[in-house]
This record gives structure tokens, sequence and C-alpha cells, in this order.
């Protein structure tokens, strides 16, 4: 054995000599502090006798935690992966009481409860302990960051493995953080990590999205090379009598399934890569919180295994629960500090909201950093995650303010850890950082007019409104992600229509974006037709004061934009230089309406809230005051952030336009780092499946 491997041996040896002895202090101090945990008999014991009892009982117990619960965590596939996160404080409660019970001396004992709260603490400190002294060591830092993150997956490369020469690329998309965001967050030193990037390494461009400005659009284009027919985060389709929903599984499985077929190739991640908490797989065959695979029962779902690899360390669990039990009460006593403040704008933060906004922001950040983690130091060549808590923070407390504040700093801690994980990686990484759309701050249409779109639309229809209106749905991934985590079900009860009456019409919202439908025609409607049935509604919706535009179906002119006061234009006669009714939305508006006006999806009416070009604000048909879906403001301004040894985003000078666009760049980018070429094309039995 040569002299680096002894010294790497004996270096091991001494720091679980040194956790250990913290773990007997620790244990020692928690039965001094705690009255149900003894490790003496009721007549006394000398100090070195309790001193051996500790010593043994926190010995046992890492030898348990180390063979036995990795075990346990396996055995628990079926558990919901919430559910585990909880059962892993009984489990670990349950080694302690083993290793009290096998103890020679026979005088410790432990209440259960008493238990589970020695367990969590015990380790706790030996984790901490044990990378507060393996980080001094590059190599020992590298294997234990590698066995943490890849414990769980069953397979992946030995420690002493180098990966090619060749660099991988780790793409992190902040989800919702628009291009002002990142540049204030950085000008404020909330992001220090970000800024020191853009000085020395990195540049940032910022791209504008298509007309539907969400996740669902931006990251199918984005991983997959087309968002062709997704015209907002939630549509009719009328041949199955269905609403599409992007972040229900079973929809999102099924726009995957469509853009494969559309582009012929498998995705962005085809090539050994990873897709870590995303909407949609983009190929990869490593996958952790994908809620394109979340329909997916049995053994071929592997999407939820990065719950459990990530679990699997009973100390993940142990912080990821304080963090997330603290996030809680900071959410309840934000909201409440809102509330007494009367601030406005303000959507209601109660009900399940604060473990919503916990879940988002502490524990699938976690187990998505650990899982980035786990596919850098395995060597992986592509890896796409995707961190939403800004997200959901943003679109119940508005997208700037102290609450998405501190969210912005965890995210640049986050990437700071991820940056000094590629130094121990098995080979060279390019980090990029990027959005897929950003927000726009804005008051909900409900708010200021004391009605939804739901009943703006009934009233031109001559219909009957509610006087009580019933809110619409939140569109933030995390909500669809906490049912799948949970194995809960995740088609909303509302969303599956069967044909109503002949003048009912659907309404739906997204973000700032409105779609209205009549689902007993079985085509697309036209202006005509729509006239000749309620010859109010297009009138009544054109010229509301919260109503931007209208993007309808002509007999005489194809696509239509319908502004206040009659002002029409055909969208075929639309550009920069002639914005017509779109003159306040801003450059790219036209091309991006004549462009869903080509989907098969389309809904008969298209209704755009109204915006204020100099505050930037818009009127969200949902009950959020950060909102996204629609043109108008900072929603349609995400960033792109790359490493200057790739080459420029926008070669050409232009403006970078369409998540589309963006895929057929970071496609470049790792056919500059030497790579493998992808896309790979798809098997014709697999387009099909």
């Amino acid at each position: 054995m040569g002299g680096g491997r002894w010294r790497r041996v004996l270096s091991g040896v001494w720091r679980s000599i040194a956790v250990w002895a913290v773990s007997t202090a620790t244990m020692l101090v928690l039965a001094g502090a705690l009255p149900d945990f003894q490790l003496q008999s009721d007549n006394g014991d000398s100090a070195t006798r309790i001193a051996v009892t500790a010593a043994v009982g926190a010995g046992v117990f890492g030898l348990l935690s180390s063979l036995v619960w990795p075990l346990l965590v396996r055995a628990l596939l079926l558990v919901p992966a919430l559910i585990l996160g909880l059962l892993v404080f009984f489990l670990n409660g349950s080694l302690l009481l083993l290793a009290l019970r096998v103890n020679p001396s026979g005088q410790s004992e432990a209440a259960p409860e008493t238990a589970v709260v020695v367990a969590a603490v015990m380790s706790a400190v030996a984790s901490a302990t044990g990378g507060a002294l393996a980080v001094r060591d590059d190599d020992a830092y590298r294997r234990r960051l590698y066995r943490l993150a890849a414990r769980g997956r069953g397979r992946g490369r030995s420690d002493s493995d180098r990966g090619p020469s060749f660099p991988g690329v780790v793409f992190v998309q902040l989800d919702g953080v628009g291009h002002d965001v990142l540049e204030e967050a950085t000008g404020k030193g909330l992001m220090p990590t970000v800024a020191r990037w853009l000085a020395t390494t990195h540049r940032v461009t910022p791209w504008r999205t298509d007309w539907s400005s969400q996740t669902g659009a931006s990251q199918l284009g984005i991983l997959h090379g087309s968002n062709h027919d997704i015209p907002a985060f939630r549509w009719y389709e009328k041949e199955s009598h269905e609403v599409m929903v992007c972040n229900r599984p079973s929809s999102a499985a099924e726009l995957q399934r469509r853009a494969i077929g559309h582009t012929g190739d498998g995705g962005l991640l085809t090539v050994d890569g990873a897709s870590r908490g995303n909407l949609f797989s983009g190929g990869a065959d490593e996958l952790a919180l994908v809620l394109s695979m979340a329909a997916r029962r049995g053994r071929e779902n592997r999407s939820r295994s990065g719950y459990f690899a990530y679990f699997s360390d009973p100390a993940n669990a142990v912080r990821t629960a304080m963090s997330f039990v603290a996030e809680v009460f900071r959410e309840i006593g934000q909201s409440t500090r809102a509330r007494l403040q009367k601030r406005r704008p303000r959507v209601g933060r109660g009900g399940l909201y604060p473990f919503v906004r916990a879940f988002a922001t502490v524990v699938e950040r976690d187990v998505v950093v650990a899982a980035v983690i786990g596919d850098m130091l395995a060597g992986r060549n592509a890896v796409y995650a995707d961190l939403v808590a800004y997200d959901e923070v943003a679109h119940h407390s508005g997208p700037r303010g102290r609450d998405t504040e501190k969210v912005l700093e965890r995210l640049d801690r986050s990437l700071a850890l991820i940056e000094k994980v590629a130094e121990h990686a098995p080979r060279p990484y390019r980090i990029v950082v990027l959005s897929d759309h950003g927000q726009s701050p804005g008051e909900t249409f409900l708010t200021r007019y004391g009605l939804s779109l739901g009943n703006l639309v009934r009233a031109g229809c001559g219909l009957p409104v509610p006087r009580r209106a019933r809110r619409t749905h939140s569109g933030a991934e995390a909500r669809a992600a906490v049912r799948a985590a949970l194995r809960r079900p995740v088609e909303e009860s509302d969303q599956r229509h069967s044909p109503p009456r002949r003048s009912e019409p659907v309404v739906l919202a997204s973000g700032n974006l409105g779609l209205v439908s009549f689902p007993d025609v079985p085509h697309r409607m036209s202006r005509e037709e729509i006239d000749r049935r309620h010859p109010a509604l297009l009138s009544t919706l054109a010229n509301h004061p919260g109503v931007g535009f209208l993007l309808v179906r002509s007999e005489e002119h194809g696509g239509l934009v319908i502004g206040a006061h009659g002002a029409e234009a055909p969208v075929d006669a639309l550009d920069d230089e002639h914005p017509g009714p779109l003159a306040d939305f801003g450059p790219g508006a036209a091309d991006a309406v004549r462009r869903t006006h080509t989907f098969p999806h389309a809904a008969d009416i298209m209704v755009n809230s109204w915006y204020d070009p100099e505050e930037g604000e818009v009127l969200a048909f949902e009950e959020q005051i950060g909102s996204h879906g629609g043109l108008g403001g900072a929603q349609g301004r995400p960033f792109l952030m790359s490493p200057l040894a790739l080459s420029e985003p926008a070669g050409d000078g232009g403006d970078l336009v369409g998540a589309e666009r963006v895929h057929r760049v970071l496609r470049g980018w790792l056919r500059e780092c030497d790579g493998p070429q992808v896309p790979l094309p798809v098997a014709r039995s697999e387009r099909a499946a």
C-alpha cells in the first residue's frame, strides 16, 4: 500500500475518532439536560462508567446509522417522499433506542419521544463535525460529498475514476428571476457569487420569451427544442374536452411526447444528462423531481429517487426539517406583518400556502442541489436543474421586497456551493445560470374591478353572474410537485370538462393571459361566429379598462387584434414600426402574437390584460401580485448568464428571442465543450410511445 493511500486511511481513522468523540460528548450533554434520557442507574454510577456508557452508545448508534439506515430508506421506496421526511425522525430515534438496548452497561434508557430528539441532534452534530474535518482535505471532501449525494443511486463512478478531459455543463434555472431583478440583486449585494462571476468569468444576456411567458412553454422549448402549440399555462382542447395544465404530470408527459414528435430528437440531455426539479426530462436518463415522469407508477418512476438519495442521510433530513419549520414560521410572520401594515397589493397567504412555500424554498431546493452535486461528482456530461423558490414567493409577496430578497440570498449560496463542488469534480465544469421568465407586479384583476375575468365573460354573453367569485388556481410549479411528492391526485377537479350548455364558455387564466373557449363548437370560432352568438362579448372585453387587447380569428383577415374604442388590425399587418393595439407592449409583441395565432389550440378568444409601461404593472387574472404568462413588462425578459469561455449567445448582435432559440444556443455550447453531439435521434418506437 503506497504512502498516499496510508495517509488517506489514517486521515479517515482520525476523522472517525473525532466524530465519535464529539458524538459521545453530545450524548453526555443531552443526558444531563433531558430528564427522560439517562446513562446511569437510579442509584447512580461513577463518572467513568457513565462516560463508557456514552462512548459505547455513541459508537453503536453511529455504526447502525452507517449500516442500517440506507437499508431502511431503500425498504421505504413505496412511502410518499414527504412522509419519508417525517418518518426519518422516528426511524432515527428507533436506531438510538436499539443502540441503548444493546449497550453492555444495561443502564441507559430514553423515552421514545426523547430518543427522537437525541438522535436528531446527534446526527446533525456528527454530520457537521465530519464535514468540517473533511473540508480541510480536498480528496476527503470530494469523497464525502459524493457519498452523501450519490447514496441510493445504486450505481455511479468509483471515487478513483477520473472523468473526461473536456468540460461538462451545469445549467441552473432560477425560476422566475427576471433580468432586471438579477441586476438589482447584484447591485445591492444580495447575490455576491453572481456579482463576482459577472465581474470575472461570466456575462449576462437578456432574452425575450414567447407570448406565453411561463415555465411550461419556456422550459419545454429550452429542453426539447419546441414549444409549438403551447398557448398558455393552461388551455382547453376541444377534441378531448380536457384542460391541459403544464404543471399536471399527465399533461407534462403529453406535452413532452408532442415536442419529441415535433423535433425528432430526445432533448438537450440525451447524452449522459441529468434532469433535476424540472417539468420535463430533456431526454435525460438520470431524473429527480421531474414532473413529466411523476405520472408513472411503480419502479419505472425514477423521478422520486432524488428524495430518497437525499434523505438516506439522517443529518440531511434533520437539517431540512428544521429549515422547513423555520420557513413556515417566517412566512406566517411576513404575511401577518403585511396584513397589519395594510400593504397593497396583497393576496391571501393562509391555509396550506406556508407549507407549499416551505416545500419550494427548502425541501425542493435542498434535494435538487444535492442531486446536482452528485451529478457533478459522478462526472455527468450535462445537468439541468430548476430552483423554483423565487417564483413561488414572488407570486404571493411580489417580485421585489424583503421576502424575495431573502430567497435570492439563499439561491446565491446554492450557486456558491455548486461552484465549490466543481473544484472537486472528476472533470471541469462550466456553470450556466438562466431563467425561464420574469415576473411583472400589479394587483389582481379581481381586486381592482370586483369581478373575475370569467364573470366578465359571462356578463358579455348575457349569462347570470354569481355573486361570489370563485378563485382561480395558482400556476406555481411547487403545488403540483407537492401533490406528486405526497402521491395525491394532481388532476384538479374543475379541469375536466364535459360539454356545458350551448352558451357556457370555458374561461381559464394564466397570469395576465386569459383564454375563452366555447366547447360545443369543435373548431376555433371566428370573430363573425362569436358576434352572431354573443354580439356584446368582444366589445365588452375589448373596452374594459383592465384588458389590453384581444386576439381572435377573422374569416376576412385571419388573425385579428382588437383593442379599445374600436381599434382593430390584422395580425399580419403589425410589426414593431406599426404595432397598432400592441403599442404599449414593446418590441416583438406583434411577432409573439402572430406565432400564437398559428397554434392549433389557440383559444377562441385570447385576452391579454392591461399593461402600464411606465410602472411595469399588469393585472393578473389569478390571485397573484407577481405574475407571468402573457405580454407586459419584466415577465417577458429573463436572462442567460454564461461563462466567457463559451460563445456569445446572440452572436449576430440581435436580440435573443424565444425559448427555442435558447435551446439552440445551449445545444451549441455543449458541442463547443467537445462533448458528444446532441440531440440524438429518437427511435421510432419511442416517438410513438
